[in-house]
């Protein structure tokens, strides 16, 4: 293994010709030192580096092995590389994350300045517990995807009704003895196709769409106008994230986009939308003070997941977080 460049023994043993499962074997009991790790009697529940912790971090959640998560704290600063991991902590329950971070020192607890995260209660609970005097800031990605997930939402309940309006005129031409034919648009596409096929333009902007998207987005706009709403609002709250610089700013523009979206009532999954915004409004505000994401975190998440690709799973915890930590710790 070298340093910020993992290679597995499966590969070795390729090039080598040599057993791959052996050498994995021999690397863990006589070549590492992983049975001297000093946290290896509890590796499987934490692991901790507070000599990693900075003052801008990101915290997020990972499945390792069999879909079992863990609460993985990073160092923004180590921009996924050596010194990247503060720790990983079984589980998500917010007391258990809680009680580890604090074996850290207060004093350098209390100078992290900022934490990114997601909307998930236990993580603001966690870095309110853990770094009293960070400011939270909920990652921009997290914000739009509740409002493309409304949109598309909205898409898949007009995709079933059209199945469901299909089979009954399937049925009806069957008792009639007529053969069915369905209703074609002007672009060749059943309504039930129409709505399919829709849903990769409405994650993206008009002026990437391409001339068929366009032609196919006219007819689901003219058919469904609900949905050439529910597209225009997510476009602004994008618009928002993208073009305001100034907190003040985007507090009045995220207010009047809320209040046009609970005005219209046109939906009732863009009001869950728009409350849990009204909800953590505060720390979705503190994004643009220095426009922080939670990037880093998602980042570090893919590199796990790949490390984990690599070596053909988890076969044992303990080990895997060993090799982690010697990479990125």
């Amino acid at each position: 293994m070298l340093d910020n460049n993992p290679i597995s023994c499966k590969s070795l043993s390729t090039y080598y010709y040599v057993n791959g499962k052996r050498l994995e074997e021999q690397y863990r009991r006589h070549l590492s030192d992983f049975f001297q790790w000093e946290q290896l009697d509890h590796c499987e529940k934490w692991i901790l580096f507070e000599e990693n912790l900075g003052s801008h971090l990101s915290i997020d959640e990972v499945a390792l092995s069999q879909g079992e998560l863990y609460t993985v704290l990073t160092n923004k600063s180590a921009r996924g590389k050596k010194g990247s991991i503060v720790a990983i902590i079984s589980g998500t329950k917010s007391e258990d994350v809680i009680e580890i971070l604090r074996r850290m020192p207060y004093e350098k607890r209390c100078e992290v300045k900022e934490v990114t995260l997601d909307m998930a209660s236990t993580m603001g609970l966690i870095v309110k517990k853990s770094f009293p005097k960070a400011s939270q800031v909920i990652d921009r990605f997290h914000v739009q995807k509740l409002a493309y997930d409304a949109l598309q939402q909205i898409r898949i309940e007009h995709r079933w009704e059209a199945i469901e309006q299909e089979n009954k005129e399937i049925q009806l031409a069957k008792e009639s003895e007529q053969k069915f034919k369905p209703n074609l648009l002007e672009n060749g596409d059943t309504h039930k196709q129409l709505l399919a096929r829709s849903r990769y333009l409405l994650f993206k902007a008009k002026n990437k769409w391409t001339p068929k998207q366009h032609k196919r987005a006219e007819l689901l706009f003219k058919y469904y106008p609900d949905l050439e709403y529910a597209y225009d609002i997510t476009q602004e709250l994008g618009t928002i994230y993208r073009t305001t610089k100034d907190k003040g700013v985007a507090y009045t523009k995220l207010a009047q986009w809320y209040n046009k979206v609970e005005l219209s009532k046109f939906n009732k999954t863009f009001s869950t939308v728009v409350n849990t915004i009204q909800n953590h409004y505060k720390n979705i505000l503190n994004f643009f003070e220095n426009r922080s994401t939670n990037a880093s975190a998602e980042s570090f998440n893919a590199k796990i997941k790949a490390f984990r690709a690599q070596f053909r799973g988890v076969k044992s915890v303990a080990f895997f977080l060993f090799r982690l930590s010697k990479i990125y710790a």
